[in-house]
């Protein structure tokens, strides 16, 4: 079973934007996500990292002033120094429900002490939904190498 990294913000009056609604600016959540990720794909790989590319990220709904936003990323994919994380951002409300507001795939490459690409441990599905995953994140490894 893959390990989930788990982080949770409360959204404060630094994180919105200038709108006088109390909207979580969008940039604040991509830094949020880019160090879930990262965390996700150091501890899976035991080593630093490096975010090669954000791959696919969607703003599904908002996030306001005083939110408890909680983040969860696994690893999807593996290649030979790469791996893909997947970043699931969720609003929690008082009662425990959550809705879903952001989901993002980022691209990591394992680094040496040097910063020099190093192999990272294969990725192998257990459960259908990482199958299902994996199976998603080669297709859209293929689309990157096209571009």
């Amino acid at each position: 079973m893959q390990q989930i990294t788990t982080s949770v913000q409360l959204v404060l009056a630094q994180h919105c934007n200038g709108t006088k609604n109390g909207r979580l600016f969008g940039g604040q959540l991509m830094a949020w996500i880019d160090i879930i990720g990262a965390v996700a794909a150091r501890r899976y790989t035991q080593s630093n990292v490096t975010t090669v590319c954000v791959d696919n990220l969607s703003f599904l709904q908002p996030a306001f002033l005083n939110d408890t936003v909680v983040q969860e990323a696994v690893v999807t994919w593996t290649g030979r120094t790469s791996l893909e994380v997947r970043v699931d951002s969720y609003v929690e409300r008082l009662d425990g429900s959550r809705e879903l507001i952001n989901r993002a795939y980022l691209v990591f490459v394992a680094l040496d002490a040097e910063g020099k690409p190093i192999p990272v441990p294969p990725f192998q599905p257990e459960t259908p939904e990482e199958s299902r995953e994996y199976a998603a994140a080669l297709s859209r490894r293929e689309i990157r190498l096209s571009r």
